[in-house]
């Protein structure tokens, strides 16, 4: 009986990690899923799941969504990413990445009271001063999207929900009808094109496969997990390693390759200068087991070569 499926909403399901996640649920005989993002439907893929166009900077559009389907489980993958954009347009920044959590958060507890609120976060929370870090180490962000998310996260750990907090870093993949890139496709694709980049050497950070960050956020709503889960690769290294290790798999030339310093790119916003994650606690209570950065390039390539994602 379709009342007995468990039913997961994502927001963003447009983007990299919600595609992911919409089409590992659609496969699944135990959930139903609805996929929700403003606009039109991007998957090419239309069936084995529920679409919605929702606007979740709009308190009517969320309550209409959340009371027509009361989801168990919300999965907000939601946001505005780009780091610079974040910090010239603030006001965008904050209704997308804080309001819209006040919204949803407020809209759960008055028609959902018993549902699930995972959301996402970012290692740009931090001042990049230790990492690795825990998931009990204190925030201090040095860019807007930094403050944004963190401020999110205390939306999040205040409601009266069943929450859950999964943070990462670096997302990359391929996706259908793909709006923006990520550094290995930008990476891969300047390199083919024999095209001279410019590559900081001073930030470390640990990517993640969009995959395995799908399977993370499926594993808490499985579980009904609470807390705050650190869900990245298992691989720090520097942005110029990345890059360099892009060029190696695809034997690509790395003498285009020019490594810079981060304060050279006069970028609107901070970078901290070092993160990476800790994993063990989602090792542990998700069976969180990502793929080693050579491991996901090699799914990246297969999709590629397929065009299968």
């Amino acid at each position: 009986m379709t009342s007995a499926l468990k039913k997961i909403l994502v927001t963003g399901s447009n983007g990299l990690l919600g595609q992911k996640i919409i089409y590992k649920l659609r496969q699944r005989k135990d959930v139903q899923a609805i996929a929700t993002s403003k606009g039109e439907n991007r998957l090419l893929v239309k069936d084995g799941y529920i679409y919605e166009s929702l606007d979740i900077t709009s308190e009517k559009e969320v309550e209409a969504v959340f009371s027509k389907h009361r989801p168990d489980v919300v999965i907000n993958t939601a946001a505005m990413t780009n780091v610079d954009a974040c910090e010239d347009k603030k006001e965008e920044c904050y209704k997308l990445n804080t309001e819209s959590v006040e919204i949803m958060v407020a809209a759960m507890e008055k028609i959902i009271p018993g549902s699930q609120f995972i959301h996402l976060s970012t290692d740009f929370i931090f001042d990049g001063k230790k990492g690795p870090y825990t998931e009990e180490d204190i925030p201090n962000p040095l860019s807007y999207y930094g403050i944004s998310k963190f401020e999110s996260e205390t939306v999040v750990t205040e409601s009266k929900l069943n929450w859950a907090i999964a943070r990462t870093i670096i997302v990359y993949g391929i996706v259908d009808n793909m709006s923006r890139s990520n550094i290995v496709l930008w990476a891969k694709d300047a390199l083919s094109k024999g095209q001279k980049i410019n590559v900081v050497d001073d930030q470390f950070r640990s990517p993640t496969l969009a995959e395995d960050l799908a399977d993370g956020c499926i594993a808490i709503a499985d579980k009904r997990a609470n807390g705050i889960f650190n869900l990245s690769g298992p691989d720090p290294m520097s942005i110029l390693d990345l890059v360099y290790k892009v060029a190696d798999f695809w034997k690509l030339d790395k003498s285009v390759i020019n490594p810079i310093k981060s304060d050279t790119l006069n970028q609107p916003a901070k970078r901290p200068p070092r993160t990476g994650f800790i994993i063990e606690k989602a090792k542990k209570e998700l069976n969180y087991a990502p793929h080693s950065f050579e491991a996901g390039l090699r799914i990246l390539d297969e999709q590629l070569k397929t065009g299968k994602v």
